[in-house]
């Protein structure tokens, strides 16, 4: 009887990466978007504060990309992350990345159902924060320790 062999770490297919990276870029650029449009374009009106016309169409796209990404979190889990989890490829910044995912759907869904404006302030800021920094995580998970393997996955 042979010995299994070790395999490298569980690679996505060249389709289920830019998948990813469609997704989770079009979230970050979305709420980026988002927030420059809320924090930097609204004007004076005469009952307040007016958004610019354009910051419901972000927020819009923001939560279509938002449902997306809940999706691509168990694809991603089955076939990506459980599998390198026994690996231990990439696990602190996989974790990190996870983690971070985690609280903002958490955020997220305070700013879906909270209505005390304190309480709903504070998911924002969080929310807006965490996902901005989201992207250096990803980006360190994505980079950090490539392999010439990893450069050039299989086809599938």
């Amino acid at each position: 009887m042979m010995a299994p062999q070790h395999r490298g770490p569980a690679l996505l297919s060249r389709r289920r990466r830019w998948l990813t990276y469609l997704t989770l870029g079009g979230l970050w650029t979305t709420g980026a978007i988002w927030l420059v449009l809320h924090y930097g374009f609204e004007r004076a009106g005469e009952f307040g504060a007016t958004p610019h016309p354009l910051q419901p169409w972000a927020l819009c796209a923001h939560a279509l990309f938002a449902f997306g990404t809940l999706w691509l979190g168990g694809l991603l889990w089955a076939v990506h992350v459980a599998p390198n989890w026994r690996r231990h490829h990439r696990r602190t910044s996989g974790i990190v990345s996870v983690a971070l995912l985690l609280l903002l759907v958490g955020s997220g869904f305070l700013l879906y159902y909270v209505a005390d404006e304190r309480w709903r302030l504070t998911a924002s800021t969080l929310h807006w924060v965490l996902g901005l920094a989201a992207l250096v995580p990803f980006l360190v998970h994505l980079l950090h320790g490539r392999t010439p393997r990893d450069r050039h996955p299989r086809r599938r």
